[in-house]
C-alpha cells in the first residue's frame, strides 16, 4: 500500500445490527491477546484502527459503501439473505464492486459465511461450481449446525425438522431449499422495460385500468395504471406511498392519479374491508375488490410477461420486487404459492401484475371518456403525473477469480 493509503477488512452484513455481532467476536478476540491488543490505536462501535494501517469496520449490504476503498480481507455475513430494494442482486453487485477494491492486495481474502436459502446467488452458484473439487481454488465448507455448535441441542433440530421439513434442513443441515425458486428470471423482467421510459401520459380515448395494493401506514400503499394495444399490455404509471403515511391523503392523491387517466374504478385486495372502499367512494371512485387472490394474478401474468406481451416501466425498485419473488409449495397443499423473500416487499410488483392481468383482459379498442372525467382530469397536476425517474439495477457479471472461502453455516454455529 501507498504512504497513507488503509487497509480494511470490512465486515459486511444485511444491517449495522448483525454486522455488530461479528465485530463484537473480532473485537474481543484482538483485545485477548496482548501482543495484538498493543495494535490498536482507537476503538469505536463501528470501527478499530490499527497502529499498522489497518482498519476493521463494518458495513451495510451496499455496493456503493465498498468502492473507493482498499480492501485486505471481507466477510460477507448471511449473503443468503441480502435484500435491496432498488437491485435485484444485491449479491453479485456488492462481489463485482469488492472485485477492485481488492484486486492491488496480493492474496486478498475473501469469506462468505451464511446459512443457505434458495438455489439461486453467489452463495448458490458457489457450492454449485466448487463444493467438493479439489482442484477448485475455492473453498466452499457445508456443515449442519451440531457439527458447528454441539451445545445445540439434538431435540431442538428434530422439533423443527418435524414442524417444517424444508425449512429446517436449510437452517440446522445446512441444505438449499429445494421447495423455493425463482418466479421469473431476471433477463426475462429486464428484456420488458423500456429503457428511460418512467411514465406514460394519458391519451384520450384508451381505456386505462388501475389496480392498487392498499394499506395502512406501516407498509407500502401502491399504485399501476395499465393499457392493452392489440396482443401487448403496457404499464403507464405506478405510484408508491412508503410507510409512514396518511393514507387517507394517499387514497385521495391516487384518486387525482386516476382522474388524470379517465379511470373512475379501481380494482385491490380487501385489505382493510369497507374503509377502503369507503375512501375511494369519497372521491368518485368505485373500489372493486379483486376476485383473483394474489397467486392467481401471478399465474396469469407470468405468461404474457415470459412471452414479451408486455411492457413495463423503468422502475427500480419495480425490477427489483418482481426477480426477487419466490414459487414455494404450499406446506400440506402442494399448491404454488409466489411471495416476496424474508424481509422483502411485494407491492409494487402486485399493483403491477393487477393492472396487467385486468388489461389482458380488457377488450381492445377505444373508450369514451366522459366530459366530467376529462375536467377532472385537468385538475390533476397537482397530484404530481410527472415521470418518475428512478435508477435501474444491470447484472453484474460472475467476480470469481480473489481468493474465496464459503461456510453454510454462520459463524455462531447456526
Amino acid at each position: 500500500m501507498t504512504a497513507g493509503e488503509l487497509g480494511t477488512i470490512r465486515i459486511i452484513a444485511t444491517d449495522r445490527a448483525q454486522a455488530k455481532v461479528i465485530f463484537r467476536y473480532a473485537k474481543a478476540l484482538l483485545t485477548q491477546v496482548p501482543s495484538i491488543e498493543e495494535l490498536i490505536v482507537r476503538t469505536t462501535d463501528e470501527q478499530i484502527e490499527l497502529n499498522n494501517g489497518i482498519v476493521i469496520e463494518i458495513q451495510t449490504a451496499s455496493f456503493r459503501s465498498v468502492r473507493g476503498h482498499t480492501i485486505i480481507a471481507a466477510l460477507l455475513d448471511e449473503c443468503a439473505f441480502w435484500r435491496d430494494e432498488t437491485s435485484a442482486n444485491p449479491d453479485e453487485e456488492i462481489l463485482t464492486a469488492l472485485r477492485p477494491a481488492m484486486a492491488t492486495i496480493p492474496g486478498a481474502m475473501l469469506l462468505c459465511a451464511s446459512s443457505p436459502y434458495s438455489r439461486r446467488g453467489i452463495l448458490w452458484r458457489a457450492f454449485k461450481e466448487h463444493w467438493g473439487r479439489e482442484d477448485s481454488p475455492i473453498l466452499v465448507w457445508r456443515a449442519p449446525t451440531r457439527t458447528m455448535n454441539q451445545t445445540i441441542p439434538q431435540s431442538l433440530v428434530d422439533a423443527a425438522l418435524a414442524e417444517d421439513p424444508a425449512k429446517a434442513a436449510a437452517e440446522f443441515l445446512a441444505e438449499f431449499r429445494v421447495d423455493i425458486e425463482t418466479f421469473v428470471n431476471r433477463e426475462v423482467v429486464e428484456a420488458a422495460v423500456i429503457t428511460g421510459r418512467h411514465e406514460l401520459a394519458p391519451v384520450s380515448g384508451v381505456n386505462y385500468l388501475a389496480f392498487v395494493d392498499p394499506s395502512g401506514s406501516a407498509a407500502d400503499f401502491t399504485l399501476a395504471v395499465a393499457h392493452r394495444e392489440g396482443d401487448t399490455v403496457i404499464l403507464d404509471a405506478l405510484r408508491e406511498r412508503r410507510p409512514k403515511f396518511s393514507p387517507e391523503s394517499v387514497v385521495g392523491e391516487f384518486t387525482g392519479v386516476l382522474m388524470g387517466y379517465g379511470v373512475t374504478e379501481v380494482t385491490g385486495d380487501r385489505y382493510g374491508g369497507e374503509w377502503v372502499v369507503e375512501q375511494f367512494r369519497k372521491h368518485g371512485i368505485t373500489y372493486q375488490t379483486s376476485e383473483r387472490p394474489k397467486n392467481a394474478l401471478y399465474a396469469e401474468f407470468l405468461p404474457s410477461l415470459n412471452s414479451g406481451k408486455v411492457e413495463l416501466l423503468d422502475h427500480g425498485r419495480l425490477i427489483a420486487e418482481l426477480c426477487a419473488l419466490e414459487r414455494r409449495t404450499g406446506r400440506g397443499t402442494g399448491r404454488d404459492i409466489v411471495d416476496h423473500p424474508p424481509a422483502g416487499h411485494d407491492d409494487l410488483a402486485n399493483a403491477t401484475a393487477g393492472a396487467v392481468v385486468m388489461a389482458l383482459q380488457s377488450a381492445v379498442g377505444a373508450t369514451v371518456i366522459s366530459p366530467e372525467a376529462l375536467t377532472r382530469a385537468g385538475q390533476a397536476t397537482a397530484y404530481g403525473r410527472g415521470p418518475m425517474r428512478y435508477g435501474r439495477s444491470s447484472p453484474s457479471p460472475s467476480v470469481y477469480g480473489l481468493p474465496f472461502s464459503v461456510s453454510l453455516t454462520d459463524l455462531s454455529g447456526h
